[in-house]
């Protein structure tokens, strides 16, 4: 396999994987939005808790920009090194933003239920719901610094 094919391998890990995440997480949130729904009128509350997930996609495509844009490596003289580094950050990338993105929407959806049984527990649960996001923003430098140090 071509270095350059061993890169976008990565790439396409990183984004699909963290779109992959950000599709299940919202998914999670928004099935818990339409059952507490039926209970409370929050629907504002719910859309901020349902977007939150969808974040991590964004930092695979963040990721990607880095590489082609900021450090371009993706070009017929990336060498093997730079290949797996470019690999392993988009793996890397990929698995957490899938896991916290997951998690995330578990934790909001939780939020949510608590809503519906009368609970103000809207703020509490954003700021609950910010530490899955945080390992996803960790995962982002990390690619960042990788990718500078290229």
């Amino acid at each position: 396999m071509t270095p350059l094919f061993i890169a976008y391998l990565g790439i396409g890990l990183m984004l699909g994987l963290t779109g992959i995440g950000s599709a299940f997480g919202v998914t999670i949130t928004g099935n818990a939005a339409i059952g507490a729904l039926k209970k409370v009128d929050k629907f504002g509350n719910f859309i901020v808790l349902t977007a939150l997930p969808g974040t991590q996609g964004l930092y695979g495509f963040a990721g990607y920009f880095i590489f082609q844009n900021m450090f371009p490596v993706l070009t017929d003289a990336i060498t093997p090194l730079q290949a797996c580094a470019v690999f392993g950050g988009g793996l890397s990338l990929g698995l957490v933003g899938l896991f916290s993105a997951i998690r995330q929407g578990q934790v909001c959806a939780a939020g949510m239920q608590g809503m519906a049984q009368g609970h103000d527990v809207f703020s509490k649960t954003l700021i609950l719901a910010v530490f899955p996001e945080l390992y996803a923003i960790v995962a982002l430098a990390a690619v960042f610094l990788m990718a500078s140090a290229l």
